[in-house]
């Protein structure tokens, strides 16, 4: 955490699942800081709690037991209207399956958190026209998503999440519908955006682009069990060496 102050504060987070009387711990004892400016990379196996932690980061699900601390606040135990409104303000967020809505266009697409802040419409033109050129979409603002690529989709989704200026970007397997090339385009958009000055936590079960990020944390049955520098442990393998165990 050498970029800048914690943005995120996590302190013995737990989140337990009751269903037909059975209990499910999908997250336990997490303790994790993000700090401003940084990019992490949240890896594990299918099942492991990365997805359920991607959701209480971005206040979309509560933890059961645990302190959360978002900007220096707590967040843990507030109302669903609160969450609603700092989710608003404060996160953005790049799904798998893109979340674009069909009937809008791709400017409505973006502008549409905008217009839930009560943002005056020549401020929300310019912010909308900046995240799309931003992206490399601005030509295409007046297509629909079903005219577009699945590329061009996921780069009008990270348009939508930087469009309102969030403390922090997360996104979830932003590559998972994407082929190798739109897959790698769209790293390429996320590591230029963290390059200036974005705060990005990414959820990836794909070993191929846990590089990108400059920490990997890593998750296995609903617990941190390891931390490394990933982009160092790349430059590592490049070289040659052997950077398979924990030193």
């Amino acid at each position: 955490m050498e970029n800048g102050k914690s943005l995120i504060h996590l302190r013995e987070l737990s989140k337990v699942f009751y269903t037909d009387e059975v209990e499910t711990h999908a997250l336990s004892g997490i303790n994790l800081d993000i700090a401003s400016g940084e990019f992490v990379s949240i890896a594990g196996p299918s099942g492991c709690g990365k997805t359920t932690l991607l959701s209480i980061l971005g206040l979309l699900d509560s933890p059961t037991g645990g302190n959360y601390l978002l900007d220096s606040e707590p967040v843990e135990n507030l109302s669903a209207g609160q969450r609603a409104k700092i989710r608003n303000q404060a996160i953005g967020f790049v799904f798998q399956a893109f979340n674009l809505i069909g009937d809008l266009t791709v400017y409505e697409n973006v502008e549409l958190p905008l217009t839930y802040r009560g943002m005056p419409g020549s401020e929300r033109k310019e912010r909308v026209q900046a995240a799309l050129e931003r992206v490399g979409m601005a030509h295409r603002m007046g297509h629909y998503p079903s005219q577009l690529s699945g590329g061009q989709q996921q780069r009008v989704a990270v348009a939508r999440a930087i469009v309102g200026k969030p403390l922090i970007l997360l996104a979830d397997e932003p590559t998972g519908n994407l082929d190798s090339k739109n897959g790698n385009a769209v790293m390429d958009l996320l590591r230029e955006l963290h390059d200036e000055g974005a705060t990005i936590c990414m959820v990836t079960h794909d070993p191929r682009y846990a590089h990108v990020a400059d920490r990997a944390v890593h998750l296995f049955d609903g617990q941190v069990v390891s931390e490394d520098d990933a982009r160092r442990a790349h430059e590592l393998e490049e070289a040659g060496f052997d950077v398979s165990s924990d030193s």
